[in-house]
């Protein structure tokens, strides 16, 4: 056991690195572009972390100004060089200097635990730690200040934060900045978004680090400068090292985002402000904590998308009921919006008051896709296919002002559109064996939302609806906060605890990118926070690329609603005017693949029915494939070009895979050496007809069966901008 007795005389006597870390730190920041240096030397006594199977080094070091650094080592390969550690607070003197250690603790940790949901059955959850007790000593009117940092180090990754124990000179604060610092040892490829503090809806670009510039990049909400990026940032070394800079545990704080040094490779962190123009970004009370920061790394690129270091940094959830919540998949009443072949508006007409106005005496458009009947098909195309649930959008009064107005009432979550029965369609649906799942569009006026959200919540249970999708479109009300900054976090996070205490699962879109925070909140089953799938039907649309970078960036903190399964990829056939030229840029198969590929426990089948019922053959892929898994093995990635994921049902034999790639073509090869041996099975695999692709052929489709077991290898011929979708299924039993 390795305690804080047996090590605490080998910390106090570490070695001592000689005091050139700087020059050191400035030539591996001037080294050639794809070049990686040696490892620079931390100033002071360093010290010394090995993680449990000693793949990852870990040395802490206070600089001759007191200032604590750290630094991370692959091996002998070095991750993050000498970075600077610290707190600037507002009104106060800085907690980032003119320290002394006051305090080594380190442990060790190993158990397993079972989530209630997820893409394995069990996560062992082994790690090193060092807390650092740090004095800053009394100086003037400034009283003794104490923080911890506290390190945990496992075998594929680093988290650390910020500990303010309860104390006379630290009692209320606001933090000003942060100053954690990655300094990288070499102008990495990178795959990033601009750093908007109201948007994730970017595709990425890929780059060097040296030439992030975001200036040239429309800005869809409020960006930031032009060389500061969002986390999860995804990175890879030129000699092998795939890094993932992210958080962990996003409570009661701002999110957290990246400046890139211009002329090096340094990060360095950025806060989302508040409202106030002052430069404050968290209002904190001792004690308290910040996020953990995380760095994820590997020579391997499978291995960071198998990483559970994100979830395990998350606290364990004190619910001790869980059975209501139920991974699922779902259709509904919103495909056919995006495609202008409904509205979620009743009538054409705006300047609309909540209260007061008749609704029934507005004149309806004719288009709304929220009524009672068209409800009803949906619902029996459900209850058909063994579809859990049906999502309705625009089935409440408002949508006619809604958007883009900055307005503090347009919803009030429980006054249905004149053509939408709630009585009826509740015992329509329980009479089919499904669920209607519930829609609050807050149109980002969030005071409203909140003054108004647990009537909206006893609505829910009086009409049979136990899961919600929330959106946050548009500019904050309190006007000034942002989508990512402090106060809509703890909104984020109350809004998860409270539906949790009504047993209500939620699926928040336009909120901030998750930290892994299901694992506290196993109610909050998804997120949007990035480029959905719905883009390609209203703008430019994602590139080939997209999918296959979205699990190495935003889906590394928690699930997406990304919302696969489009069938009809021309979109003209659903409104020729509005829709000309308009696609979804991948093939049939590829909507396929993503089941797998992007996982989530909340998954639609985003098209019409229509569309379904012309290929019902490739539907039974939807309908198959399970949301929640005992295991998942990452079989090849690259990040920006392919991704092959194979997975366990939960509870059964049966294994789905999926393969995607980016705008070339490419062949898969995989190996079915997780099947169990001896065992025989039935692969069905969907995959790209021979002359597909997903410019001029992406509905071109082929379906065939083949015997495999766990010797065999499969060959799969992904198009341009394609992929497979495979079952696996035991037979003989």
């Amino acid at each position: 056991m390795w305690t804080t007795t047996s090590r605490l005389s080998q910390w106090l006597t570490a070695s001592t690195g000689l005091r050139l870390g700087a020059l050191l730190l400035l030539a591996a920041c001037s080294s050639p572009s794809g070049s990686s240096s040696a490892p620079a030397e931390l100033e002071g006594p360093v010290n010394t972390v090995h993680s449990p199977g000693r793949k990852l080094t870990l040395r802490f070091a206070l600089g001759s100004d007191g200032q604590p650094t750290y630094q991370l080592l692959f091996g002998s390969k070095p991750v993050v060089q000498p970075s600077r550690l610290g707190i600037l607070l507002q009104n106060q003197p800085g907690l980032d200097q003119d320290f002394t250690i006051a305090r080594l603790d380190s442990s060790q940790h190993d158990d397993t635990w079972q989530p209630v949901w997820g893409e394995v059955k069990s996560i062992r959850n082994r790690y090193k730690e060092l807390a650092v007790t740090l004095l800053q000593a009394a100086k003037g009117d400034q009283k003794e200040r104490r923080i911890v940092v506290r390190f945990r180090l496992y075998d594929d990754g680093l988290g650390f934060r910020y500990e303010f124990p309860a104390q006379p000179g630290l009692t209320y604060f606001t933090v000003q900045d942060e100053r954690s610092e990655f300094n990288l040892p070499a102008d990495h490829k990178a795959f990033w978004i601009p750093g908007d503090y109201d948007s994730n809806e970017y595709t990425y670009t890929t780059s060097r680090l040296s030439e992030v510039d975001t200036a040239p990049i429309e800005v869809i909400q409020q960006k930031a400068e032009p060389h500061t990026i969002q986390t999860p940032l995804m990175l890879k070394s030129d000699d092998g090292l795939y890094v993932n800079i992210h958080e962990a545990a996003l409570v009661n704080y701002p999110a957290l985002m990246l400046n890139v040094e211009p002329k090096g490779f340094g990060l360095t962190s950025q806060l989302v402000p508040d409202a106030t123009n002052t430069g404050a970004k968290a209002y904190l009370q001792a004690p308290e904590h910040t996020p953990w920061r995380t760095i994820i790394v590997s020579d391997k690129a499978p291995e960071v998308l198998a990483s559970k270091l994100i979830l395990n940094l998350n606290e364990p959830t004190q619910l001790t009921n869980t059975a209501w919540i139920k991974p699922q998949k779902f259709v509904g009443v919103w495909w056919e919006m995006h495609v202008n072949k409904a509205s979620w508006n009743y009538a054409d007409t705006s300047n609309i008051k909540l209260a007061g106005t008749d609704w029934s005496k507005l004149k309806p458009n004719g288009r709304h896709g929220a009524n009672t009947a068209n409800v009803k098909r949906y619902i029996d195309f459900a209850a058909r296919h063994g579809l859990q649930s049906v999502l309705v959008e625009g089935w409440n009064v408002g949508w006619e002002d809604w958007a883009g107005n900055w307005k503090e009432e347009v919803f009030d979550f429980v006054t249905p559109y004149p053509d939408f029965n709630v009585q009826e369609l509740q015992a329509y649906a329980a009479g089919k064996g499904v669920k209607l799942m519930m829609h609050h569009e807050t149109s980002s006026s969030v005071t409203n939302y909140e003054r108004r959200q647990d009537e909206a919540l006893r609505f829910m249970k009086e009409h049979g609806y136990d899961a919600v999708k929330t959106g946050y479109v548009g500019r904050i009300i309190p006007r000034g906060e942002h989508h990512d900054g402090q106060w809509m976090v703890n909104h984020y996070n109350r809004t998860a605890e409270n539906m949790a205490r009504q047993q209500i699962m939620v699926d928040m879109h336009e909120a901030v990118r998750p930290t892994g925070l299901h694992r506290t909140y196993p109610n909050w089953l998804a997120s949007e926070a990035a480029r959905g799938n719905e883009f390609n039907a209203w703008s430019s649309g994602n590139p080939p690329e997209h999918e296959t970078i979205l699990p190495f960036t935003r889906l590394m903190g928690g699930p997406m609603d990304y919302t696969p399964g489009i069938f009809q990829i021309q979109l003209e056939s659903w409104n020729p005017e509005r829709n000309k030229g308009k696609q979804v840029h991948t093939t049939l198969a590829k909507q396929l693949a993503l089941y797998v590929t992007m996982y989530s426990p909340l998954q639609m089948a985003a098209d019409l029915p229509e569309a379904y019922e012309k290929r019902l053959d490739a539907f039974q892929f939807i309908k198959d494939v399970p949301v929640d898994w005992d295991d998942t093995r990452i079989l090849l990635a690259e990040p920006g070009e392919f991704l092959t994921t194979a997975r366990q049902a939960k509870g059964k034999d049966e294994w789905y895979l999926g393969s995607i790639t980016d705008e070339n073509a490419r062949p898969q090869t995989v190996k079915l050496d997780f099947l169990t041996p001896g065992q025989a099975y039935e692969a069905t695999i969907y995959a790209d007809a021979a002359d597909a692709s997903w410019d001029k052929n992406p509905m071109a489709y082929q379906i065939r069966k083949q015997r495999v077991d766990s010797n065999t290898v499969l060959k799969l011929q992904l198009a341009a901008g394609g992929g497979a979708a495979v079952s696996i299924k035991p037979v003989g039993k």
